[in-house]
């Protein structure tokens, strides 16, 4: 009997292929590492080749581990949003690098088109805000910029995608162009309450409507796997973008329900229920799930810097080998000795949307180290999340608890000084994969190993820890003041 699924989990920085069990127990994995390439300031690429190639090779390590493909009931998909493949509908083919979501080359755009007095109706049908983070902007400067991509959509080949829209058009042989309603919520072309992309959207930003995918549920017989990949069909299940998969993954299926993932970025969802979410805070509006043509709603913050910022300590400044040694520094000293870092670096995200904002480093002084510019650190990212939590109490979505995963929730010092800055409880799952769960849930889910997500929720996710706060409101004061000061410098 065929009771595995099969999860591809194509992050920012790698690529990996998951095998889970009906229970959720994970039971082997493959990851390889994706090139970053960085054209010019502000500008991020990837290799969408290079993606498909590693993602299939991830695939081929691990499904022998099942005793083979006929033994995977389902695949799931999850990715990062917002980033864009264009590709030839004939020759299967890239036409250009991918554009990724932390790409700020379409700031002109987007300040074009706010000036035009647009972004009050984009913000209306769609939820999201004018900027470059979204997909739809990046889509118009490939058809602007890129010879090869107007040359298509001018002979109607051209393909437009999200990751997981180019993974699925590859693994079924190109009889496949579909987009999973979470990941189409987050390109500027389909209203929350559309069954599919906006003709007005897509005139406004000049990209044909032929060159987009077909919006689906995202869980449920979605697609099929060519049989000549992996010697059989296997049943594409599940499709979610990875911050909803990861909603998914802490089962956060009823409204007021909270998670935070603390990745490359760090992204709060809060589940809103069957409303469609307007934000009076400058936080987006987002699809959490499509399930059977029914869609529930989430409220989103987007912070574009978290994990990445100890990776620059790590690759640029040399503070930390590994960023496993954040957590020894920052419990090494009593406080960052007045050390605050705002990680503007890549702009600044939600609430502030500043995508020309830099970041800074104050505080400094003689007795300052890298045990304290490691703690200032990781205390930015509760000072990020503090910000998120006041907007979302201003939009009628305060938090009651927080369920944390991501790489960066492994530190219980940082989980610690969330709760302490939150002044909440925040829970996190002992597996802390949330998002190739979430993807595997909603997978099981399609391919019938169980009933419904909820089903899959209760049978597949395991324990939690809890951190309760413990900080003196006066030290927590201090820290925000230092905060404040700091951003407004930014």
């Amino acid at each position: 009997m065929s009771d595995y699924i099969l999860v591809l989990d194509e992050g920012t920085t790698s690529t990996r292929a998951m095998l889970f069990a009906s229970d959720g127990v994970l039971v082997a994995s493959a990851q390889a590492e994706l090139t970053q390439h960085y054209p010019q300031g502000g500008w991020v690429e990837h290799d969408a080749g290079e993606i498909w190639l590693k993602t299939l090779a991830c695939a081929n390590e691990v499904i022998p581990k099942a005793g083979g493909a006929a033994m995977i009931a389902g695949m799931g998909i999850t990715n990062q949003r917002e980033t864009v493949v264009a590709w030839d509908k004939v020759t299967g083919e890239p036409l250009t690098r991918a554009i990724v979501w932390q790409d700020r080359r379409t700031e002109p755009l987007c300040d074009a088109l706010r000036g035009a007095g647009h972004e009050p109706d984009i913000q209306s049908k769609t939820g999201l805000l004018l900027d470059p983070y979204f997909s739809g902007t990046k889509m118009r400067w490939m058809l602007d910029n890129v010879p090869s991509v107007r040359a298509a959509a001018n002979a109607r080949t051209l393909a437009f995608g999200t990751v997981e829209s180019w993974l699925t058009f590859k693994l079924s042989g190109g009889a496949t162009h579909i987009t999973d309603a979470s990941n189409a919520s987050r390109t500027l072309l389909m209203g929350l309450g559309d069954p599919g992309f906006d003709e007005g959207l897509c005139d406004l930003l000049g990209v044909p409507m032929d060159a987009l995918p077909r919006v689906v549920d995202m869980s449920g017989e979605l697609a099929h796997t060519a049989r000549s990949l992996f010697g059989c069909e296997i049943p594409i299940t599940g499709l979610a973008g990875d911050q909803q998969s990861a909603t998914i993954g802490q089962a956060c299926f009823a409204p007021g329900e909270t998670k935070a993932t603390f990745g490359t970025g760090a992204f709060v969802l809060t589940n809103q229920g069957s409303v469609i979410p307007k934000s009076d805070n400058r936080l987006l509006g987002t699809v959490l799930m499509q399930i059977g043509g029914k869609r529930t709603y989430a409220i989103e913050g987007s912070v574009f810097v978290a994990g990445s910022l100890v990776q620059w300590l790590r690759d640029s400044l040399g503070i930390v080998g590994a960023a496993s040694e954040t957590e020894a520094l920052a419990r090494s000293i009593p406080n960052s000795g007045g050390v605050t870092i705002v990680p503007a670096l890549s702009g600044l995200g939600a609430p502030h949307w500043k995508p020309q904002a830099r970041a800074v480093l104050t505080g400094l002084s003689f007795s300052s180290g890298k045990a304290e510019i490691a703690r200032a650190a990781l205390e930015a990212m509760a000072h990020q999340t503090y910000d998120l939590a006041q907007a979302f109490a201003g939009d009628g979505a305060r938090w009651q608890t927080l369920r944390i995963d991501g790489g960066m929730a492994a530190n219980d010092w940082m989980a610690q000084d969330l709760a302490d800055m939150l002044g909440i409880t925040v829970e996190r799952p002992d597996f802390i994969e949330t998002t190739a769960l979430g993807a595997a849930m909603l997978a099981a889910a399609g391919a019938g190993l169980h009933s419904d997500l909820g089903t899959a929720g209760k049978a597949m996710r395991g324990g939690q820890s809890a951190f309760e706060p413990a900080m003196e409101e006066a030290v927590r004061e201090e820290r925000l003041t230092r905060w404040r000061r700091a951003l407004e410098a930014v």
